[in-house]
C-alpha cells in the first residue's frame, strides 16, 4: 500500500534554478575528476604505496583492487543514496554525497599505504555515486521540460571537464598527493549547497509514504529497470574500463625509460575534452533524431573506435590522441543523452530510487570486471587486448536499445 501526501509550495524562481545549476556543475564537475585523478597517477601512486619497484602485472593487480573497491563504493553510494534522497529530499541527500567524496579525497593526501587506499577509495566513490544521481534527478524535477534535455546534456559534460581537469593537474603536478588537495573544493561546495540550494518543487509535491515495501520492481516499472539497467551498466562496463586504464596502456606503449607523464595528461585532457564536446552536442542530437536514433548510433561508433584504438596501435604515435578524442566524443554523448532518458522512464514518486538502481547496478559487474583485468592483461598478452574486450558491452548496449520501443 502507498499514499501519495500533496502539498502546495511556492514554485522555484529562475535565479534559484540557475544557482542550484551552478552549484550541481560544480559537484558534477569534481566527480570527474576524483573518479580519473588515480588512475592517471597510478603508475607513480602504487610503487610508492607499496615501497618497492612493480611489474606491469603487480601493477595490474593492484591497480585493479584500487579501481574496483571505488567502483563498488560508486554502485553502493548510487543504490543507497536513491532511495535516502526519495526519503529525506534531493538537497539534504546532495549536501551529505558531496561532502562525503571531499572528504574522502583530502584523506588521500595523508594516505600511508594501499590498503588504506581502498577503503578511501570506497567512500570516495559512494559519495561520487550519490552525486552523479542526485544531481541528475534534480535538475530534471525543477527545470522545464522544453529545455531539459539540453541542460542534462549539458550537465553531464561537467564529468569529461572533471577528467580534463584530471589531465591539467597531472601535467601540473608530479607529486601525486598534492594532486588530490582538490578534495577541499567539493567540502565547500557541500556547504553552499546546503544554505544556499531550494529544494525539488516536485520532490515536495509529491512525497511518497510507504507502509510496507512497495517496490520499485512492479508491473509499472519492472520493464523500464530492465531497460535501464542494462544499456547504462552495459555502457558503463566499457566506459569505465577504457577510462580507467587508459593511461597505464598507453605507459605499456612508451619505450623503456619514459616516464610517460606528459602523454597521460593528454590523454586525459583529450578524454574530457571529447566528451565535453559530445555532452554539449547530445541534447541537440537527441531534439532533432531523438534518443534511441541517438543512442544506437552513439553505442555502434564505439564498437568501432576502440577497435581501431587498441587494435592497430603497438607503439605510441600522435594518431593516438586523434582516435581518442573520437572516442571521447562518443562517450560524451552517451553520457549527456543517457542523463536525459533514464531518470524519465519513472515517475517522480520512485524516480530517485529506479534511476539509482539503473545507475548502479551495472557497477557491480564492472567492479567485478575491472578486478580482473590484471588477469585479463596476463592471458591476452597486454593493456591494450584486455581493454579491447572492454568494448564488447557497447554492442550489449545496441542491441537492448534497438529493441526498445
Amino acid at each position: 500500500m502507498e499514499t501519495l501526501e500533496i502539498q502546495r509550495v511556492e514554485p522555484i524562481s529562475v535565479s534559484q534554478k540557475w544557482l542550484a545549476f551552478i552549484l550541481c556543475v560544480v559537484a558534477y564537475t569534481l566527480s570527474g575528476t576524483v573518479s580519473t585523478l588515480m588512475s592517471v597517477y597510478l603508475p607513480v601512486a602504487i610503487p610508492e604505496l607499496k615501497g618497492a619497484a612493480v611489474s606491469e602485472a603487480e601493477l595490474g593487480e593492484i591497480g585493479a583492487y584500487v579501481n574496483a573497491v571505488y567502483l563498488y563504493g560508486w554502485m553502493c553510494g548510487g543504490l543507497l543514496f536513491g532511495v535516502v534522497s526519495d526519503r529525506i529530499g534531493r538537497k539534504k541527500s546532495l549536501t551529505l554525497v558531496t561532502a562525503l567524496y571531499g572528504v574522502s579525497t583530502c584523506l588521500v593526501t595523508i594516505v600511508p599505504d594501499w590498503y588504506s587506499l581502498l577503503a578511501i577509495r570506497f567512500t570516495a566513490g559512494m559519495g561520487v555515486g550519490g552525486v552523479l544521481l542526485i544531481t541528475t534527478v534534480y535538475i530534471s524535477e525543477i527545470w522545464e521540460d522544453r529545455s531539459r534535455a539540453v541542460i542534462l546534456g549539458v550537465l553531464a559534460v561537467c564529468f569529461p571537464i572533471g577528467i580534463v581537469t584530471t589531465g591539467s593537474l597531472n601535467l601540473l603536478f608530479s607529486n601525486w598527493r598534492t594532486a588530490f588537495g582538490i578534495g577541499f573544493i567539493p567540502v565547500a561546495a557541500a556547504l553552499l549547497i546546503f544554505l544556499l540550494l531550494p529544494e525539488s518543487d516536485r520532490w515536495k509535491n509529491v512525497r511518497e509514504v510507504r507502509s510496507g515495501q512497495k517496490s520499485i520492481f512492479d508491473a509499472q516499472n519492472l520493464p523500464n529497470v530492465i531497460r535501464g539497467s542494462l544499456i547504462f551498466g552495459a555502457v558503463l562496463i566499457g566506459l569505465w574500463g577504457i577510462f580507467s586504464w587508459l593511461p597505464t596502456w598507453a605507459q605499456s606503449l612508451l619505450a623503456s625509460g619514459q616516464d610517460g607523464q606528459k602523454e597521460r595528461g593528454l590523454l586525459m585532457i583529450l578524454l574530457g575534452m571529447g566528451g565535453i564536446t559530445g555532452g554539449v552536442f547530445s541534447g541537440i542530437l537527441i531534439n532533432r533524431f531523438g534518443k534511441k536514433n541517438t543512442l544506437m548510433a552513439t553505442f555502434a561508433t564505439c564498437v568501432v573506435m576502440c577497435g581501431v584504438l587498441f587494435i592497430t596501435n603497438r607503439t605510441f604515435s600522435n594518431i593516438i590522441y586523434i582516435e581518442t578524442a573520437m572516442l571521447a566524443f562518443c562517450f560524451g554523448i552517451s553520457q549527456g543523452a543517457l542523463s536525459s532518458y533514464i531518470p524519465e522512464l519513472f515517475p517522480f514518486a520512485v524516480r530517485g530510487t529506479a534511476t539509482g538502481f539503473c545507475f548502479n547496478v551495472g557497477r557491480f559487474f564492472t567492479a567485478t570486471a575491472v578486478f580482473f583485468i590484471g588477469s585479463l592483461v596476463t592471458v591476452l598478452g597486454g593493456f591494450g587486448n584486455a581493454l579491447l574486450v572492454f568494448s564488447l558491452p557497447f554492442l550489449v548496449a545496441l542491441f537492448v536499445t534497438f529493441r526498445s520501443k
